[in-house]
């Protein structure tokens, strides 16, 4: 699944193909996706101006001047596609005036399409539960050890509990936690204030520097221009398994990254220099 680079850079292309511009004409091609397409969906989105954009966690919001907000999820397997030929399973296209078009292409289904109150985007039942977003001020040392306080689930699985931190999944988890030197076994609760302190801005430098490259391109993921993502060259320790990490001297002092099962997802880590 798309995870917060990833969907941050598909709201950036559409946000400059899009911020500005009428839809000319928006078509349905299915009634539902994970979950029924609300009626009167074509007809909301025709005529509308787009006036700009926003990322909550793995949620896009594309804000019109009639004042909805269009929910858009990319689920597993779906992108948006700009000035492409239609492709198979693409279930929403939206023309523009003056020329252009954007397809929502989702072979698999698990997307989400959705139409909320632009003042009301928050209490949306997808988003309403949601913590802070991590780049955001409101995400800081102090407010991620209360959210770990009492947890004993391990740290990993609490990275990808929206309601402690929004947008993070198993690719950007396992990395941030090896520039934070910590362990994805060690327990949330007992991760203490100097671990803290080293993984918060570990998420954010994670982060920023994945949205610089366009995302990670794994299975279905493209840019909405068609390009590829390049931060999967860089990833430290994700998909990585038996290769030595950067900060190892190799056998025999060590065996190399490991990856492991936790919650039904591989997490990928140092054992040698993460505790």
């Amino acid at each position: 699944m798309p995870e917060l680079p990833e969907v941050e850079t598909v709201m950036r292309g559409l946000d400059g193909r899009l911020t500005g511009r009428r839809i000319l004409r928006a078509t349905l091609r299915r009634p539902d996706l994970r979950w029924a397409i609300p009626a009167g969906f074509e007809a909301a989105l025709t005529g509308a101006l787009v006036t700009g954009f926003r990322r909550r966690g793995k949620y896009i919001f594309m804000r019109l001047d009639t004042g909805i907000s269009v929910l858009i999820h990319l689920g597993m397997s779906g992108r948006m596609v700009i000035d492409g030929p239609q492709a198979a399973h693409e279930h929403l296209l939206i023309e523009v005036a003056g020329g252009g078009q954007i397809g929502f292409v989702d072979p698999r289904r698990f997307g989400a399409l959705d139409l909320v109150a632009t003042g009301a985007e928050d209490a949306h039942k997808l988003v309403a539960g949601m913590g802070p977003e991590p780049l955001g001020n409101e995400f800081s040392e102090p407010v991620l050890a209360a959210a770990l306080a009492g947890k004993a689930t391990p740290i990993k699985a609490a990275l990808l509990d929206q309601r402690i931190v929004a947008g993070i999944g198993n690719i950007y988890a396992s990395e941030a936690l090896f520039r934070a030197g910590i362990s994805p076994r060690r327990l949330a609760g007992n991760l203490g204030l100097p671990r803290v302190q080293k993984l918060v801005p570990a998420i954010k430098a994670t982060l920023l520097e994945a949205i610089a490259a366009g995302g990670s391109s794994l299975r279905d993921y493209v840019q909405p221009s068609g390009e590829l993502g390049y931060f999967q060259h860089a990833w430290k320790v994700y998909g990585r398994a038996g290769e030595p990490c950067e900060r190892c001297p190799g056998p025999p002092a060590c065996d190399g990254i490991r990856q492991m099962v936790q919650t039904g997802r591989s997490s990928y880590y140092c054992p040698r220099t993460q505790r």
